[in-house]
C-alpha cells in the first residue's frame, strides 16, 4: 500500500513517522506537486495552518488534481487543518480571514474554536471501530465541528461533542492522532482503505476474468 502525506506545511514528519511502521518506509510518499498523487492508495492531510495550506495548494497547482483524486475515490485522513480544508462550510471567526475550502466533507467548522496555543489540551476520544481504552485525542488550536450534514456520519466523539466525521472514503478529525503515540486510528483507517480497495477490485472483475479463473481452478 502506497500512502501519501501532503507535504506543504504542518505535521508532515509526525504523520510519516506514524505511518512507516504500518506500511513500510518506502511506501510513504511526500506529496508536494500534482505528479506525486499518482498511484497513491491513500492520503493524509496533516494539521498545520489552514490559510497557509490553502494558499500553497494554489501555488503548487495541487488544489484541482487533489479534489479530482478525492472525488475519484482516493481515501483520505484529514486532521485539524486538513479537516478545515476539506469542509464545505467554514464559519467566519474573529480574524475574518478564512481559507478557501475544497468542499468534500459535509460539515460546518470554525477554526481555532477552543482557543489559542495555550488552550491546547488532551482528552479521551471514542472512535468508531476502536475497542478497548479510549483514544488519546490531542487538540492543538483545534477547529470545532458546528454541524454535520446528511452526507456525513460521525466517527469520533469527545463526550457528547463530535470530533470526527466521515463522508465515504474521506475521514476528518479535529484532533491529531499522529501526535498521540497510539497507532490504532491510523491502523483503523488503513484497514478500511484496504477493504475498500478489495471491494473495488471485486466489482471491476469482469465475467470473462471470473470464467477464466474458474476454468483454471478446475484443471
Amino acid at each position: 500500500m502506497k500512502v501519501g502525506v501532503l507535504a506543504l506545511q504542518g505535521d508532515v514528519p509526525e504523520h510519516r513517522h506514524a505511518l512507516e511502521p504500518l506500511v513500510g518506509r518506502g511506501s510513504v510518499v511526500l506529496v508536494g506537486r500534482p505528479a506525486d498523487l499518482a498511484d497513491l492508495d491513500a492520503l493524509m492531510l496533516p494539521g498545520g495552518e489552514s490559510t497557509t495550506l490553502s494558499r500553497l495548494l494554489d501555488e503548487t497547482d495541487l488544489r484541482r488534481p487533489l479534489r479530482e483524486r478525492i472525488e475519484g475515490g482516493l481515501p483520505v485522513l484529514a486532521t485539524c487543518a486538513g479537516l478545515i480544508l476539506l469542509s464545505r462550510r467554514i464559519e467566519r471567526g474573529a480574524s475574518g480571514r478564512e481559507p478557501l475550502p475544497i468542499g468534500i466533507l459535509d460539515v460546518t467548522v470554525r477554526r481555532n474554536d477552543y482557543g489559542r496555543q495555550k488552550e491546547s489540551f488532551e482528552a479521551p476520544v471514542e472512535v468508531e471501530g476502536i475497542s478497548g481504552r479510549k483514544f488519546p485525542g490531542v487538540f492543538i488550536r483545534a477547529p470545532r465541528i458546528l454541524s454535520v450534514g446528511p452526507e456525513a456520519c460521525v466517527v469520533a466523539r469527545r463526550e457528547e461533542e463530535i470530533v470526527g466525521v466521515r463522508t465515504g472514503n474521506v475521514w476528518g478529525l479535529t484532533f491529531h492522532p499522529e501526535l498521540s503515540g497510539d497507532p490504532r486510528l491510523h491502523e483503523r483507517f488503513l484497514a478500511a482503505t484496504a477493504r475498500r480497495g478489495q471491494s473495488r477490485k471485486a466489482r471491476t472483475s469482469t465475467p470473462a476474468n471470473r470464467t477464466t479463473a474458474a476454468s483454471k481452478a478446475r484443471r
